[in-house]
């Protein structure tokens, strides 16, 4: 079955840098877009950025400029760099496919603190 593993969250300060790993098993990794959503405190989950199984990468207007999606598709792993981290971008950072047949799949989520 779709396995998707999250790793890399943890605290940051206001301007660090956080790497996020998402480790994909269970299906074609290299034929499927995949992307990255964020859920914080009292908030609904949202689209932060996608890469698809050719490359184009999309981001939400909030992190432009500030995030880089990029996949390994040898390593079966799609990553999310984030800089100039801000307090607004404390979540937990969910990876996340869409594979016929299944459907939506997500990783249990990490957390990233960016605190003072």
């Amino acid at each position: 079955q779709v396995q998707l593993v999250e790793s890399g969250g943890g605290l940051a300060h206001p301007g660090g840098s956080l790497r996020l790993s998402c480790t994909a098993s269970g299906f074609t990794f290299s034929r499927f877009a995949m992307s990255w959503f964020r859920q914080a405190p009292g908030k609904q989950r949202e689209l932060v950025a996608t890469i698809t199984n050719q490359g184009t990468t999309n981001y939400a207007d909030s992190v432009t400029g500030r995030f880089t999606i990029s996949r390994d598709n040898a390593e079966k792993t799609v990553y999310l760099q984030m800089s100039s981290l801000k307090p607004e971008d404390t979540a937990v950072y969910f990876c996340h496919t869409n594979v016929y047949p299944t459907g939506d799949n997500w990783g249990n989520g990490t957390l990233v603190t960016v605190s003072s």
